[in-house]
């Protein structure tokens, strides 16, 4: 496979062009230079040099300009000049083939992922959690596996907060301490992730990473663009989805050993983002996958202003390197300048420390891997002009590239299926229906009843101590009466008997 062509060597009058070997494209790279320097032309030529060999790209637009990759260039004097420079090399205006996410969804297509997946740790990080508030994130994870419960978006998680909450004596004692503090603790900081829109990353459906590693019908590759203009506000929510994203590649790909060429190269624009305030467990994780993913086919490309802002156990598996003007104003910059000296293979016809200060923009110090993986010393080097347009593209260009796009019927529309948040709604709704309703009878208090019945019916009938009945009343009455008729019957036969004698 033809190599890459990065650019042309100008260190000395015999030298050549520089180049990539497609093959050890998964060894990894820095792209590294003070703002305004050339980073972005280069990761742009980069790019859409891999797409043109079959290789997908996926790289985070932070400015806006990396979007012109979709639109053809157009010719002037600045590129005649360092093509001809270059020896005049093949060269044409031409677009990539290119897709547009966006985790807000405006910009591009939605990007989401369902809260198991982004996992504790990760959420943890988004959340700006402690420790302890860390580890009941953990408790409420194991909880909802137990009982089945699925979490897809945030309204999930805060369901599944509420009944930790509702049950915290009990889950305490079954799964480790839960304090109302650190429950309070993080619902706020739920709702202050809500309020940045970031509810939008979370449901489904979720991104499917064969989606990312897209080929056009003629063998191109798919440059995905992530628009990061707002994302990068905040920093947190952005580095933790290139690290999820990342993270997954590792997870779901398989080993493929050496390839003629990547399956994928993953970029990660402003890399510190990434290592700042890194627990350290988090940073294992991440040398990790970064030392272990070449193995499945990925290449990974830290773009940033200075070298040291990757950590030196990543910064040795990087074999790639492009490090553009460094200007050593501050004891800050003078560091990084000799960090950036002492990482590249030495050249007897260079002073890398003094060059790296007197670059010009569009030149870069480079030094890739060469045959049998073994990095070339390093070149200055004056940077291959990307075929695509150097600028943002506009609205309306936006909108008919995603119009087109292969994927957008499958990702822009919202799914919303019953999860944890709907199934503890529906058992709320059966226990305040229960509570409403009147008690089930039983045959106990039916026969109560009936006895309490049958007993006022006696008690009116044959009456009670205080009270006489209907009976007594009766036979009351018919005794006065009786008594009334007898006695009337006596008085007559007396009087009848004295006064009856004379005749």
């Amino acid at each position: 496979m033809d190599p890459i062509l990065v650019g042309k060597a100008v260190t000395t009058d015999t030298s050549g062009n520089v180049h990539l070997l497609p093959r050890f494209g998964n060894r990894h790279g820095l792209i590294a230079g003070a703002t305004g320097t050339g980073k972005t032309v280069t990761l742009m030529t980069l790019a859409e040099n891999f797409s043109r060999i079959g290789v997908p790209v996926f790289l985070a637009d932070v400015k806006g300009d990396v979007a012109g990759l979709s639109m053809p260039g157009a010719m002037n004097d600045r590129i005649q000049q360092r093509l001809d420079a270059m020896g005049n090399p093949e060269y044409r205006n031409e677009p990539s083939p290119v897709v547009f996410w966006d985790l807000y969804g405006k910009l591009g297509h939605p990007v989401r992922t369902t809260v198991s997946e982004m996992g504790p740790p990760l959420l943890s990080r988004i959340l700006e959690l402690n420790d302890t508030q860390s580890g009941v994130l953990d408790i409420v994870f194991k909880l909802a596996d137990d009982r089945g419960l699925l979490l897809l978006d945030l309204e999930d998680l805060r369901a599944l907060l509420g009944l930790v909450a509702e049950e915290r004596k009990d889950i305490s004692t079954s799964y480790g301490l839960v304090s109302a503090q650190s429950i309070g603790a993080i619902q706020r900081s739920l709702l202050r992730l809500e309020q940045e829109g970031a509810e939008m990353f979370f449901g489904e459906p979720a991104l499917e990473l064969h989606d990312l590693m897209r080929t056009t019908t003629d063998g191109r590759g798919v440059v995905n663009i992530l628009a990061a203009d707002q994302l990068i506000l905040k920093p947190k929510l952005y580095s933790s989805f290139l690290l999820w994203l990342l993270s997954e590649l590792f997870e779901s790909l398989p080993e493929v050993g050496d390839l003629d060429k990547p399956k994928l190269v993953f970029v990660f624009d402003e890399a510190h983002l990434l290592f700042d305030d890194a627990p350290p467990a988090l940073q294992q994780r991440i040398e990790q996958v970064v030392r272990i993913i070449r193995s499945k086919g990925v290449g990974v490309y830290f773009c940033s202003q200075f070298p040291d802002d990757v950590p030196d156990e990543i910064l040795g598996q990087l074999g790639n390197r492009f490090q553009h003007a460094l200007r050593a104003f501050t004891p800050r910059d003078q560091k990084a300048v000799k960090t950036a000296a002492q990482t590249f293979v030495a050249n007897p016809a260079l002073d890398v420390a003094k060059a790296i200060g007197e670059l010009g923009t569009g030149e870069a110090l480079v030094s890739t891997l060469q045959d049998k993986g073994i990095p070339m010393p390093v070149e200055r080097t004056l940077i291959a002009p990307p075929r695509c347009r150097m600028g943002a593209i506009t609205e309306a260009e936006r909108a008919q590239l995603r119009a087109g796009s292969p994927v957008g019927g499958k990702y822009d529309t919202r799914i919303d299926r019953e999860s944890a948040a709907e199934l503890l709604a529906k058992k709320a709704e059966t226990v305040a229906e229960q509570a409403k309703a009147p008690p089930a009878r039983t045959r106990a208090q039916d026969d109560a009843e009936e006895g309490g019945f049958g007993q006022a019916v006696k008690d009116a009938v044959f009456g009670t101590k205080r009270r006489q009945g209907m009976v007594e009343t009766a036979a009351k009455q018919t005794a006065r009466t009786v008594g009334n008729q007898i006695g009337r019957q006596i008085v007559r036969g007396i009087l009848g008997s004295l006064f009856g004698g004379r005749r």
